[in-house]
């Protein structure tokens, strides 16, 4: 089955900021999603509900919706990324 890929703007705004082999490596990743392919890992604690996929030395983090849409929320490096999802959550998700 395939699912539907959102993706918020934080994440194509990040991946703009990319050289142009780690554009590409977004770009076969989020489609990659369509089929949940890729190297994916659920999330606990905090970010309980939220995954992330692993591009390079990046991470996207997404969720499931129950319209079979996975929506990509944040993206950034891997040495960052969960502090700063986890501390602006709130503020992500309710920015369209």
């Amino acid at each position: 089955m395939s699912f539907k890929v959102k993706v918020r703007p934080q994440v194509w705004v990040f991946a703009t900021t990319l050289g142009l082999e780690h554009r590409r490596a977004f770009k076969r990743a989020g489609l990659g999603l369509v089929k949940e392919k890729g190297d994916i890992k659920a999330l606990g604690d905090k970010l309980s509900g939220y995954y992330r996929l692993k591009v390079a030395r990046y991470r996207i983090i997404f969720r499931y919706t129950p319209d079979r849409t996975i929506e990509c929320v944040f993206a950034e490096e891997r040495k960052l990324i969960y502090e700063i999802f986890e501390s602006e959550m709130g503020r992500i998700l309710r920015d369209d």
